[in-house]
């Protein structure tokens, strides 16, 4: 029988992003997505990993949030100019976004219809379309 080693699969994730999987990659990517879809900020990671005694900066919770966005890996959801929430449900869907609770909570694709969009200004393209519902 094989044993898999516990980090295998984030490993493997890692690098099918084009990533290296250094230690804090490891540690941030444990954090992410052992425990299913999540929002995180780079606050709240920071202290996930503080408290599960892993060393790193708040500095490095943030450069590893954007590599893993950029790579594929998470999406970013900016909620106001001061705060992003990181979302490792890569599937299309939307948000609430609680705004006394600053918290976000996913709604399925199905549940918003967006009828018409304007075109796109010339050279560009509609990548995608991000609801964000706010309620209080």
């Amino acid at each position: 029988m094989k044993t898999v080693r516990p980090c295998s699969q984030i490993i493997a994730q890692l690098r099918n992003a084009g990533l290296r999987p250094t230690r804090q990659r490891i540690a941030l990517g444990r954090q992410l997505f052992e425990n299913g879809d999540r929002h995180v900020t780079a606050e709240m990671l920071h202290q996930e990993a503080v408290q599960a005694k892993v060393r790193v900066s708040l500095a490095t919770v943030y450069n590893t949030l954007h590599q893993f966005t950029e790579a594929g890996l998470l999406r970013e959801i900016v909620v106001d100019s001061q705060r992003s929430y990181f979302d490792t449900n890569m599937a299309d869907h939307h948000h609430f976004f609680y705004e006394g609770q600053n918290k976000l909570e996913d709604i399925s694709p199905d549940q918003v219809v967006v009828s018409t969009l304007p075109e796109a200004p010339a050279g560009t393209a509609i990548k995608r379309v991000d609801v964000i519902v706010r309620v209080s």
